[in-house]
């Protein structure tokens, strides 16, 4: 089976991060949010992966990714161009995929239990594709299938008014190579996109068996800003203690902490996990990181209380100010020139920006 990550999308909802890098490499507890796509592929045991790109981007990810041998993967990458919809994202890997099963999975999804149960019932022999469901709350918000009682999808329903069940559409899909005969049929909708869903109904009203699998971990769409704080506080949930920097003094930290190497906590400075800081970073005497932060690389922060934020990396945060529920993007830079201090900035911080507070 192989692998294909779409990571075509624009990244108009994560404006201003996106002006100037790829929504996919957005970090999450300091790490790419494509990587985790990537991680789970291989933890399913998926060692080909597609890449699939649009217009913007593409030099960062191939950058970042090369050929996938850090990852122990071989990676193609596959230029979709102008994002016109997830089939026809689908369809630009026809010929990477050739007679082999595969397996989708949304550039900007995060799966808190991976994909291997997914991957490994599936049975092509059986099926003709296998979909990731997850029950919501609003279920009249969300693209709904109704099933049978074996589990096999009977029908998919675009945000119903009268929703069938609570079992909703979460990105992640498993198709053998008939997709492409119904993603070559297909028109554009009212959106003026080509729709993975109609492909996919094309495939149950030609008689094919689609199998559901229903994911009860935590599943999460990084999309827009506060979607990447949501998410970053999840994944810092289960992080674990490692320190490869240099704490000058212990009772400083306090909970679980991640220290990246060439990284320094100050004597004086308060740290309190879960938090995530990368390598090559200063943590000035006098400053506060609260929980649920995660600091990227080569900043440095003086002075400043910081709770459930995300700085990107590469920036200097000096303001005597409280920041909380922020996303920081990199190389930004902000300062104080006043002594007032109010009770919290809430912040969404692009790329080489500079503010005074």
């Amino acid at each position: 089976m192989k692998g294909v990550i779409l990571a075509g999308g624009t990244g108009s909802r994560l404006r201003p991060i996106t002006h100037t890098g790829p929504k996919q490499l957005v970090p999450i507890a300091n790490k790419p949010v494509l990587e985790y796509a990537v991680d789970d592929l291989v933890e399913a045991g998926i060692d080909e992966i597609g890449i699939v790109l649009g217009n913007k981007g593409r030099d960062e990810i191939q950058s970042h990714f090369g050929d996938g041998d850090d990852w122990g993967v071989d990676i193609t990458y596959i230029v979709q161009g102008a994002p016109i919809g997830l089939a026809h994202a689908v369809g630009c890997a026809k010929e990477f995929v050739g007679d082999d099963s595969f397996v989708v999975y949304l550039g900007d999804d995060l799966m808190r239990d991976g994909i291997d149960d997914l991957v490994a019932d599936f049975d092509s022999e059986q099926y003709a594709a296998g979909i990731g469901l997850q029950q919501v709350d609003e279920p009249s918000r969300y693209g709904i299938v109704d099933v049978d009682d074996r589990g096999d999808v009977t029908q998919l329903v675009e945000k119903p008014e009268d929703p069938p069940n609570d079992l909703a559409l979460i990105g992640i899909y498993v198709f053998t190579p008939a997709i492409f005969e119904q993603i070559e049929s297909l028109e554009k909708s009212w959106r003026g996109e080509y729709e993975i869903t109609e492909a996919i109904q094309g495939l149950l009203d030609d008689g094919g068996r689609i199998q559901s699998h229903v994911v009860h971990g935590w599943w999460k769409d990084t999309g827009k800003p506060e979607d990447v704080l949501h998410a970053n506080r999840l994944v810092l949930d289960d992080l674990e203690t490692e320190i490869r920097g240099t704490v000058e003094d212990e009772e400083s930290v306090v909970g679980r902490v991640s220290l990246g190497a060439g990284s320094v906590i100050e004597s004086g400075a308060v740290v309190r996990g879960p938090v995530s800081i990368g390598s090559n970073t200063v943590v000035r005497s006098g400053t506060y990181i609260g929980p649920y932060t995660s600091v990227g690389d080569d900043c440095e922060l003086a002075d400043v209380h910081i709770e459930s934020s995300v700085v990107v990396g590469d920036s200097e945060i000096s303001a005597e100010r409280t920041i909380v529920d922020s996303l920081i993007g990199r190389s930004a830079e902000i300062l104080s020139d006043t002594d007032k201090k109010p009770d919290g900035e809430r912040l969404v911080v692009g790329r080489n920006s500079s503010l005074n507070l």
